[in-house]
């Protein structure tokens, strides 16, 4: 499985990259059929979000920890230092880790957006 990254670099760039999450088959009952299934990471904070309607663009920032963001609904598009864009549909999610340097720009669809943010200490890099 695939998920977005926009990290910094030590000068303090943003970028985007892309992370594979390992997936297993793995039975949730024993009659089931096995579905896709990761590693459990640890997560410090779950929070949820409402980003209100006609917010379109949030200047340039860094998040404070690592965070997982999953979109509910709306959309949002991500654009790092380097000037490369990606946009994020609801139902996708990206591992944000700029926590340090310039950070990133997000210009969000004209509709309320629920976003939720997993803090995630070890990003996705130690599984438990």
């Amino acid at each position: 499985m695939k998920c977005l990254r926009i990290y910094a670099t030590p000068d303090g760039e943003s970028h985007f990259d892309e992370v594979e999450i390992p997936t297993g088959k793995v039975p949730v009952h024993p009659e089931a059929t096995p579905f896709d299934v990761t590693a459990s990471y640890p997560a410090s904070r779950v929070r949820f979000t409402r980003i209100p309607a006609g917010m379109r663009q949030v200047d340039w920032h860094t998040v404070p920890d690592r965070v997982l963001t999953v979109r509910l609904d709306g959309a949002v598009e991500y654009e790092t230092s380097d000037g490369e864009v990606r946009k994020i549909a609801a139902g996708e999610f990206a591992l944000v880790e700029d926590t340090h340097g310039k950070g990133h720009l997000s210009r969000h669809s004209p509709d309320s957006q629920l976003v939720l943010w997993i803090s995630l200490p070890n990003g996705l890099d130690e599984p438990l």
